[in-house]
């Protein structure tokens, strides 16, 4: 068994009960609940702040760059996590920037859509 250690804090009465309901519900002990809680959001932060999506909702999109290209991503990621003090990943950046992509495209389709029923 890992070596523990307590965590003590004083929190709001209306979140100690959330958490009491919560915790019985999954019928855990407060000390499994709480660290449940801690270890999926340092998950969820090391995933970019990103929840991860369950396994059969995925798709796995693999593709090859160029070196260069490669650690001017690198240099960008650091540059950021430093910029905003929160590690941005890589995965975190590139799905952003494919959603800006299908967003704007998606949005000018309408446009020519619209334009093309006047």
């Amino acid at each position: 068994m890992a070596e523990t250690k307590n965590l003590c804090a004083q929190i709001s009465l209306d979140l100690h009960q959330k958490i009491c309901e919560a915790r019985g519900q999954a019928g855990l002990t407060t000390a499994q609940y709480i660290t449940n809680l801690l270890t999926e959001y340092f998950k969820m932060k090391e995933n970019g702040g990103i929840e991860a999506m369950p396994n059969n909702n995925t798709r796995t999109m693999a593709f090859q760059i160029d070196n260069n290209l490669f650690q001017r991503i690198k240099a960008h990621l650091e540059r950021e996590t430093t910029r905003t003090g929160r590690k941005l990943t890589q995965r975190e950046f590139v799905l952003g920037l494919i959603e800006q992509a299908l967003d704007e495209a998606e949005h000018e389709a309408q446009n020519a859509e619209a334009a093309k029923d006047k």
